[in-house]
């Protein structure tokens, strides 16, 4: 192990949900300032790019630099060589705390390679519960957030602080504590370490404390509103536009929320004598969709509200930059790696994103492909756990243009992200022909999106694991929920 660098240790924060557009430092819309203060003395990817649509499409390429559906036909990285076992393998402390996101458990493999690794889910046994959160890790919110005026009775008779959330399944707390303790353990050791932690506050139901919905509402916002919002959802009502405002309001203070939970971890590198030989990264799994495209949350599509992310790497030594050139998620690993001096393997797809964070130079120029699973509609339940499971849609996008193709029919969509940046006027929709440009740009993202899918299907077509018994015992639990 051999570092270009003076950083011992490695801390990787990832945020679900979290929209490059809702925290300070790209944009006016947040009230984040630990992230602003990261962003000021680190180096801002303006361009990063998820790899997919929601959490089981991108991780894969953020813990193992590996595309979903590459090593089989099915999310999840047991196939794959993930960063925390690479780490281990090297020598390095590896802890993960995940706050009960039923994705990222050792059902998927991605307990592998970590000495220490809570994910706060029930453990998956034969339970329809604990089955069942496996793959909707939300339902233990959405029946809590019908609770919370209880909740938030009890909380003010009892004096407790409105600095927590309504409720405990976004387990912040947890997840904090742990990552705390496991920092201080490590105090007086001179052995490096990783450390993992996932928040999933923005992801829906929104159920922040009071203190922050006070804070980016101006008092104007409170539970009662926070529950009809979350109610017209749940019993999809139609959502006006107070409903949508409300619920922005209430995600962005889930945001600041998650903001001061990370402020109070870098004050324990702080008070350990980490913060000078610690990188920290921080970066969202996948964004959310505000009605951007039609609904709410993060259906299977492909547009920059789901799929731009915030990507900041706080090095000790380097100068802040800001790097407009894409960049992908898979670049993570090998980053990390890198920051250890540790070899990244050949079967990660990611580049290092090192030299450019200490030297600035320019990432390698590469389109960014993105893919997600569509059923027979958009709202499609259960979440895609494999390519059969619906059409594959796959997109390809660099700083300017965004191609998008329904690998089964055939569809395709091409926008200009600078003059269209919300992707409302489709280019192959239009009636004539394209501009060189744009020609030139449908060509060539055409032919990566064509190479991407073949990689998918000859990997799923390879895949001989027999999961039949357990998928079909899974669907029969999800239907008795109402999922089908």
């Amino acid at each position: 192990m051999d570092s270009d660098t003076d950083v011992s240790n490695t801390v990787l924060i990832t945020v679900d949900s979290l929209r490059a557009d809702a925290i300070s430092p790209y944009g006016e819309v947040g009230q984040t300032p630990t992230l602003a203060s990261l962003a000021d003395r680190g180096t801002v990817f303006e361009n990063a790019f998820a790899t997919g649509n929601w959490t089981p499409f991108s991780f894969p390429s953020m813990l193992a630099s590996r595309p979903v559906f590459a090593d089989s036909g099915r999310i999840g990285v047991e196939d794959s060589p993930t960063l925390p076992r690479v780490l281990a393998d090297a020598d390095i402390a590896t802890g993960g705390y995940n706050a009960a996101n039923g994705f990222l458990t050792s059902h998927w493999g991605y307990d592998d390679g970590f000495d220490e690794f809570e994910p706060f889910v029930a453990s998956v046994g034969s339970s329809i519960y604990s089955r069942y959160l496996a793959t909707h890790p939300t339902l233990e919110a959405w029946v809590q957030l019908a609770t919370s005026p209880i909740r938030r009775v009890k909380s003010w008779l009892s004096g407790d602080a409105d600095d927590r959330p309504f409720l405990d399944t976004s387990r912040m707390f947890d997840i904090e504590q742990g990552a705390t303790e496991f920092i201080e353990a490590r105090e007086d050791d001179d052995q490096p370490f990783f450390l993992w932690i996932h928040y999933m506050d923005p992801h829906t139901p929104y159920v922040p404390a009071p203190r922050y919905i006070r804070a980016v509402s101006d008092d104007t916002v409170g539970t009662h509103r926070m529950l009809r919002a979350h109610a017209r959802t749940a019993f999809g009502l139609e959502v006006g536009p107070q409903t949508l405002d409300d619920l922005r309001m209430l995600y962005q203070a889930a945001v600041t929320q998650v903001d001061a939970s990370i402020g109070r971890l870098l004050e324990t590198l702080s008070e350990t004598g980490h913060d000078d030989d610690t990188a920290v990264i921080v970066a969202g799994d996948h964004g959310e969709e505000f009605q951007e495209h039609g609904h709410l949350a993060h259906y299977p599509k492909l547009y920059d509200e789901l799929i731009t992310v915030p990507l900041i790497v706080d090095l000790p030594g380097s100068d802040a930059r800001r790097i407009d050139q894409p960049v992908g998620l898979d670049a993570l690993p090998p980053t990390i790696a890198d920051c250890f001096g540790v070899a990244a393997p050949d079967a990660w797809t990611g580049e290092s994103l090192l030299p450019t964070v200490r030297d600035g130079a320019a990432p390698a120029d590469t389109p960014i492909v993105s893919v997600a699973v569509r059923g027979e509609e958009v709202t499609t339940q259960p979440i895609p756990r494999s390519l059969d499971d619906g059409d594959l849609l796959v997109s390809v996008r660099d700083e300017r243009w965004i191609y998008i193709e329904n690998t089964e029919t055939g569809e395709i969509e091409l926008y200009d992200r600078q003059r269209d940046p919300t992707q409302q006027d489709d280019m192959v929709a239009q009636q004539g022909d394209l501009a060189a440009d744009a020609q030139q740009a449908y060509d060539r993202f055409g032919e990566l999106a064509a190479e991407h899918a073949a990689m998918l299907s000859a990997a799923a077509d390879a895949d001989t694991t027999d999961d039949d018994a357990v998928d079909e015992e899974l669907e029969t639990r999800l239907a008795a929920l109402g999922y089908k």
